[in-house]
């Protein structure tokens, strides 16, 4: 995989995944228990997205 697309879907998890986290936070405090089906899936892709952050700063620039 070529290191712009890691950065870019590196982006596009830690985004996605700090949106459906707060969105979540927001349900959760409206006493929704669907809160928790959004909080718990965007904790797992914010941090899919930080783990390409540290798996492209390990990556040659060359491919």
């Amino acid at each position: 995989m070529k290191p712009s697309a890691v950065e870019k879907w590196a982006w596009v998890l830690i985004y996605s995944g700090l949106l459906l986290l707060s969105l979540g936070v927001f349900v959760l405090q409206l006493g929704g228990a669907w809160g928790w089906a959004l909080v718990v899936p965007g904790v797992l892709l914010a941090l899919g997205g930080a783990l390409l952050i540290y798996l492209r700063s390990r990556m040659d620039d060359q491919h």
